[in-house]
């Protein structure tokens, strides 16, 4: 019940404040209607008086807007009363007090003011920054007077007017004719716009008289002239002057073309004009004195009764806002008792209920981290379990292809067969892939890379798919991209790779654009940028974001059967973003799509020293001369038949050990030049049998052959001592590179073991 009385309380108390407020609000809106009228019929003393009301009022409830409308029109009266530094200090009041109210025609206007305002002062001062400031908020989407008309194109007319002026007469041609060509445009958007037609042709006339292209010149001038002069224009405080200045520039161009009659014409309407604009002037004059003397009588009649009004207030104020300050102390004493008591009961209930929450969020806690392991573990007991078969599936497919005896029908069949078994393994990696990188798992390794090479052997591997759609690769790379620079040749190969399946994917009889272009080179860095283009049926602008969600496809209501799990793009788009850069994408429907991407990285200029090149023959990946001896540690009979196969047709001669026991054993009474361990087997696994060799062992090179996720292994091989890693099922090529470079290494380094981390996959 106490409660609902506060409420109802408080809720009186600021509708009568906010009521309150509102009327003074209107009073002000009032003010500035009736002070605007008396400024239209020349009664400046009457506005300045009327509008200072406005201002104080505005000033005791922070009603900014009506009081930079008010301050606006202020310095306007002192404008026209020729008095430039009260002027400049009202416009410069305006625009402070309109930022905080976001108006931006009037903060566009108090600039566009206070640039005239300064072209008149003495000594003159740059008013070109102040245009220039005016034309950025007239630019903003919101530019409306108090009456809610749009006024964008007639600021922007004016401010660009005023600067074509201005660079007119600094002889600068090009912006001149800039401000003019955009004022023009303006131009057609100014209603009753003789007036400010006349102005614009004037400056053209006067930027052609300055280029002495007369002739032109004379129609600018009648043009502006015949606008002024026309029975529809409106009268303008300034008609007669700018005809006055019209006739004696037209007078002045027809001089120069000698043609006197006109010229002298055009004198007298100059005289004519230049004589209505004097008077003028002289009853404009007579006004300013008026509002003067009426205006210093206002304020000194305002200062002394606005002094009696402040010590009468003040006095008024000090017993008010004593008895305000005992009402709410005795308020708020009264609030807190109940508060602090309400509190006490609130937090008992809240400190049990805590308590059993945070019971039960420690259960779910121990029960998440059990579900993780579990996940972690049962993924990689999926993954080795998968990949292990399929290194089967795939290296006996191989090593049956390369059988010259099978028949056209056989060879495609294993060509299926291996394409299959390549896409299955493509579908675990992915998946395995896109956990590690939510996870922030992956980092980027900086190797050595041939990217020509790396390019062909990528290349190469898609050429079944290539036969199957009947589709073409042109690989383009600029001739100064240079040979050798350091990255993860891992991630940028399966960028590459997705990217080029994806467009093999959706293109059918097309042809494949891949271009490395040089961006530039800064020292030891160089900056490339690759591009992947296809002929396909192209992505729709409203569904190229959706590509790159998490097993997202597109069509999946037409009759074409694109296969895949729809991770290929976000892996890619992942991985770039590693690499510090971001993936785009253009694309129209019926005419293809370009996927691009731009990397920097480290040259390395000392490769060609340090590098071992292998030239890839077609159909044999790696061609040796002599004869080195393998110990193949492998407890999988078909994984055992697959890998004793590749190195016999590569003339390496091959030992088997079914498990790491006897291959300790076996390496006790013999000598091996390389060791392919496998990590997972009986009786001893790979870490226990590497363990044991390098105990009297240092020298000969030992891989670790494992199906399961290198990420897993990577922080215990080096201690245990392998020199790297293979990933089963691995391609063939990288595969006895990679067994080539550590026997080369070991045989030129015999003093110490090379350990580096080599993953072929």
């Amino acid at each position: 019940m106490k409660a609902k009385l506060l409420c109802c309380f408080l809720l009186c108390f600021f509708l009568s404040f906010s009521q309150t407020e509102r009327d003074i609000i209107n009073k002000i809106d009032s003010l500035n209607t009736i002070a605007l009228s008396h400024f239209s019929n020349n009664d400046m003393a009457q506005s300045f008086n009327i509008f200072n009301q406005a201002i104080h009022l505005s000033d005791s409830i922070n009603d900014n807007y009506g009081n930079a409308l008010a301050n606006f029109t202020v310095g306007k009266i002192y404008d026209f009363m020729q008095e430039y530094d009260k002027a400049e200090s009202s416009f410069n009041t305006v625009i402070e007090v309109s930022k905080k109210a976001d108006d931006n025609f009037l903060i566009a206007s108090a600039y566009l003011n206070l640039g005239k305002v300064l072209m008149h002062k003495t000594p003159a001062s740059d008013p070109i920054p102040y245009f220039e400031k005016a034309l950025v908020y007239a630019m903003k989407d919101d530019v409306q007077d108090y009456n809610n008309k749009d006024q964008k194109d007639v600021l922007l007319f004016n401010i660009r007017l005023n600067l074509s002026k201005l660079y007119l007469a600094a002889n600068n041609s090009s912006k001149t004719l800039v401000y003019l060509s955009r004022a023009q445009e303006n131009l057609k958007y100014i209603d009753d716009s003789n007036y400010a037609t006349a102005q614009w042709n004037f400056i053209q006339g006067q930027y052609f008289f300055k280029k002495e292209f007369y002739n032109n010149a004379i129609i600018k001038y009648s043009e502006a002239a015949n606008a002024l002069e026309s029975k529809s224009t409106a009268e303008h405080i300034n008609k007669n002057a700018l005809l006055s200045d019209i006739y004696k520039s037209l007078s002045s161009t027809y001089a120069q073309l000698e043609k006197s009659n006109e010229a002298y014409q055009a004198l007298l309407m100059h005289n004519t004009y230049r004589d209505e604009f004097i008077n003028e002037d002289k009853t404009r004059q007579d006004i300013i004195v008026k509002s003067k003397f009426l205006i210093e009588n206002y304020k000194n009649v305002a200062q002394l009764a606005n002094s009696e009004r402040i010590e009468q207030l003040a006095q008024s104020n000090k017993i008010k806002n004593v008895n305000i300050i005992i009402s709410i102390t005795v308020f708020l004493l009264i609030i807190s008792l109940l508060t602090m008591y309400k509190s006490y009961v609130s937090k008992r209930k809240l400190s049990n209920i805590l308590k059993v929450r945070n019971d039960e969020l420690e259960l779910a806690k121990n029960q998440a981290e059990k579900s993780s392991e579990l996940k972690s573990n049962f993924i990689s007991n999926v993954t080795h379990e998968l990949r292990t078969p399929l290194y089967g599936v795939v290296g006996l497919t191989s090593l049956l292809l390369k059988n010259n005896d099978l028949s056209a029908k056989d060879t495609k069949f294993l060509k299926s067969l291996k394409y299959s078994g390549d896409y299955l393994l493509n579908l675990v990696n992915d998946v395995l892939q896109i956990g590690k990188i939510e996870s922030q798992k992956i980092e980027l390794k900086n190797v050595t890379v041939n990217i020509r090479l790396l390019l062909e052997n990528i290349v190469n591997s898609f050429d079944y798919r290539l036969e199957e759609t009947n589709n073409q690769i042109k690989v383009t790379i600029d001739k100064n991209v240079p040979e050798f620079f350091k990255c993860d040749n891992v991630r940028l190969s399966q960028v590459l790779i997705n990217l080029i399946g994806n467009s093999i994917k959706f293109t059918e009889n097309g042809k494949i654009h891949i271009r490395i272009q040089l961006l530039n080179i800064e020292g030891d860095d160089v900056s490339l940028r690759f591009e992947v283009e296809d002929d396909g049926p192209g992505i729709p602008k409203e569904k190229q974001k959706m590509i790159f969600e998490n097993f997202s496809q597109l069509d999946k209501n037409n009759n074409t059967n694109y296969q895949g799990t729809g991770l290929g793009l976000p892996i890619t788009k992942n991985i770039i973003e590693l690499f510090g850069s971001s993936l785009e994408v253009e694309s129209e429907p019926n005419l293809g799509t370009t996927f691009s991407f731009e990397l920097t990285f480290e040259i390395d200029r000392d490769a060609k020293s340090e590098t071992i090149t292998i030239k890839k023959s077609k159909g044999s990946p790696i061609g040796e001369t002599k004869k080195y001896k393998i110990l193949v540690a492998e407890d999988n009979k078909i994984n055992q038949i697959v890998t004793q196969n590749l190195l016999q047709r590569e003339n390496y001669e091959c030992v088997i050990a079914k498990n790491g026991s006897e291959a300790l054993d076996l390496h006790k009474n013999a000598t091996f030049d390389l060791i392919l361990m496998d990590i997972n087997m009986p009786v001893m696994n790979g870490y226990e049998a590497t363990t044991e060799i390098r105990k009297f062992d240092l020298k000969t090179p030992i891989l670790a052959l494992t199906a399961a996720d290198i990420e897993q292994i990577r922080d215990d091989y080096e201690l245990v001592g392998f020199n790297g890693i293979i990933t089963k099922p691995f391609d063939n090529y990288e595969f006895f590179q990679t067994i080539s470079e550590h026997i080369e290494q070991a045989k030129s380094h015999d003093d110490k073991a090379d350990f580096k981390l080599v993953k072929v996959s």
